[in-house]
């Protein structure tokens, strides 16, 4: 008699109501399976590995105990819910994550009722999960409210502001605290260590509740263990005392691997709690696939890959990245002026500065996932005598925009802002594009910015920030490689507020900012088959202006075309401003700002992004012909 193999039982779940129909031993084989779709998936797409490898049993835990999309369960930031995709209906298109057309690397409302707050940047979770919860008393969406946020994206305020305001008001709602010890880089501080402490003390219970005699409410099995390290410590203060003095009941910590740990408890509290209450689950980033546990981030991470051997597959470049060559060039002028520093916010390996750390490690500084205090920390830095190097992507440094307004901008003092993922960024879509910093920042009186062309302005450029001294100065460049440009040996500073010309033309004037360039130097040769020959030109800067090139590219033109990778507002307007003031409008300038459309635009690798945009090679050409009226009759052979 053969054995017939058994149904996979990933085949039987589309939804997690499916899950509840399942007993505990399937869930267990379902979470097995779980994890190798997973890792299968990102094999062929690429994306954020190890977090959601981290919390596949959790996230079958979670699905088996609460009613999904009734409960709403929030995944802060959003890295670790492939899982939760597969799970909720969209297994059969998980391998078109962060493609364009396909399923988001984050969560998104737009996607899924499964998805009922967005996330992609980090410690938002608990300031959703009281929002639902207080809709739902005032007559909104019925159903519980489940954050689960991770230990390094505790490190944020935000997080602490929501928990506090939650503790007040005493609804009933649950957070949980998925502790791995491991944010996108180690998480830093003093949070890190006390969560440390707490399982390295009482590892599995919860002495304060032990204490107070909600031991009860947890199962059989786990009130012996709690009584016992009870009579351990004798009662020493420690356990969940933080949390419980923001008014939550604290519970664990416990093995978020272990389903038949989570899945007990989970069902006590579903079914017990009347305020709000922490579940602190242990657990391990990229756990079960060997490739991501031993890797330095556990994954976070990945290009395509080979899942026998965890090797990544990569387009070979023969360019340097640009955050590479930033911090290259970086740790050359640190080697000449011991008073430079840098500063991050639980983004080392990202910006580069993981680099500049090995090199300078007292001069280094990761502040965890907090851009408020990043900002404010240079601002000190600077105020106190130093040359503090603040990188951040640009779409995280908006969440520190009062910072770099009240604390730096008013008070002049010279934080530099190395503005890393300016632009389009592709896979990781609306969420990640540094699209809106150049109007931002360039709005603040004394503040210079800077874009980088290619790879050898962004060395000039760090140059130029190390030199500087006389306020605020921030530099932008992009994700990726560089052009390919030769490069310096070291960067000379750039005079403050002054362009340059790259080539000499007639008739209409192409102005760029950043790395919008080559493009510029593509649409440029094709217009020239056409017998138009623009001049080009790199602003450099967005503030202060070149106002003196900006003024004789208009009166030398006929039309002029500025070109950037920002939202409108940025450095197109300023030039708008600069020209209206000097009245060359009047003198029947035809003048045109190419900036992103007013749209977030989904995922898609950046060069289509940038098609969609209108601000490739081809669409700067056709502007071109637009406004110097010039008729295309068809395409060129």
């Amino acid at each position: 008699m053969t054995d017939h193999p058994k149904t996979p039982m990933l085949d039987r779940v589309t939804f997690p109501s499916d899950l509840r129909a399942l007993s505990d031993r399937d869930l267990h084989q379902l979470a097995g399976e779980l994890r190798a779709e997973t890792i299968s998936a990102v094999s062929v797409t690429g994306g954020h590995l190890g977090a959601g490898l981290g919390v596949v049993e959790l996230t079958v835990a979670l699905h088996a105990v609460f009613s999904a999309p009734r409960d709403k369960i929030i995944w802060d930031v959003g890295h670790q819910c492939y899982p939760h995709k597969i799970l909720t209906g969209r297994r059969d298109r998980i391998r078109t994550l962060r493609s364009e057309g396909g399923l988001s690397g984050f969560t998104k409302r737009s996607e899924s009722a499964f998805d009922p707050f967005g996330a992609a940047h980090s410690s938002t979770s608990i300031s959703a999960a009281l929002g639902f919860t207080m809709a739902a008393e005032l007559g909104g969406d019925a159903g519980d409210a489940v954050a689960v946020i991770g230990d390094g994206s505790m490190s944020a305020g935000m997080a602490f502001e929501a928990m506090n305001n939650a503790g007040h008001l005493g609804r009933r709602m649950f957070v949980v605290l998925n502790d791995n010890e491991m944010s996108i880089a180690p998480p830093v501080g003093a949070l890190s260590t006390y969560l440390s402490r707490l399982y390295a003390e009482a590892p599995m219970q919860d002495l304060k509740a032990a204490a107070k005699g909600f031991v009860s409410l947890l199962p059989e099995p786990l009130q012996e263990g709690a009584k016992r390290a009870k009579d351990m410590l004798k009662g020493m203060a420690v356990g969940g005392t933080l949390f419980e003095s923001l008014g939550f009941s604290y519970v664990g910590p416990i093995d978020g691997h272990d389903l038949d740990q989570l899945l007990p408890v989970l069902r006590t509290l579903h079914a017990r709690a009347t305020g709000p209450v922490l579940l602190h689950v242990l657990t391990k980033k990229g756990k079960g696939y060997a490739p991501a546990e031993a890797a330095t981030d556990r994954g976070h991470a990945r290009a395509k890959f080979n899942v026998l051997t965890g090797e990544q597959v990569k387009a070979p470049s023969n360019a340097p990245s640009y955050t590479a060559t930033f911090a290259r060039a970086l740790i050359a002028e640190a080697e000449a002026d011991p008073r430079i520093v840098a500063v991050t916010a639980a983004m080392p390996d990202g910006t580069g500065l993981d680099k500049f750390a090995a090199r300078f490690p007292a001069r280094s500084f990761d502040v965890g996932i907090a851009e408020q205090h990043a900002v404010t920390f240079a601002a000190g830095l600077a105020a106190g005598g130093m040359k503090p190097f603040c990188a951040i992507y640009s779409t995280f440094l908006q969440r520190g925009y009062d910072q770099v307004v009240h604390d730096v901008a008013i008070q002049r003092l010279p934080v530099r802002f190395a503005i890393d993922r300016a632009g389009l960024v592709g896979a990781d879509g609306a969420t990640h594009a540094g699209a809106f910093d150049v109007a931002f920042l360039a709005n603040l009186p004394g503040m210079v910015v800077m874009a980088a062309a290619d790879e050898a302005e962004l060395v000039h450029m760090v140059a130029t920030a190390a030199a500087h001294n006389d306020g605020p100065i921030a530099f932008r460049y992009p994700r990726g490689e560089g052009v390919g440009v030769e490069m310096p040996a070291r960067g000379v500073p750039l005079e403050i507020g002054k362009g340059r010309i790259i080539a000499q033309g007639a008739k209409v004037a192409l102005l760029s900012f950043g790395t919008r360039l080559s493009e510029v130097q593509k649409a440029a040769e094709a217009l020239g088959a056409r017998g138009i020959t623009p001049t080009i030109a790199d602003a450099r800067f967005a503030k202060p202006l070149d106002a003196a090139m900006i003024l004789a590219l208009a009166r030398g033109h006929e039309a002029l075309i500025t070109i950037e990778e920002g939202a409108v507002g940025g450095f197109g307007s300023h030039v708008a401003q600069l020209l209206a003031d000097e009245g060359v409008f009047d003198r029947g300038l035809k003048f045109r700002s190419m900036v992103l459309p007013d749209i977030f635009i989904d995922q898609a690798s950046p060069e289509r992004m940038y098609e969609v945009a209108g601000m490739d090679a081809a669409h700067i050409e056709a502007k071109v012909l637009q406004l110097l009226g010039v008729a295309v009759m068809g395409k060129r052979a």
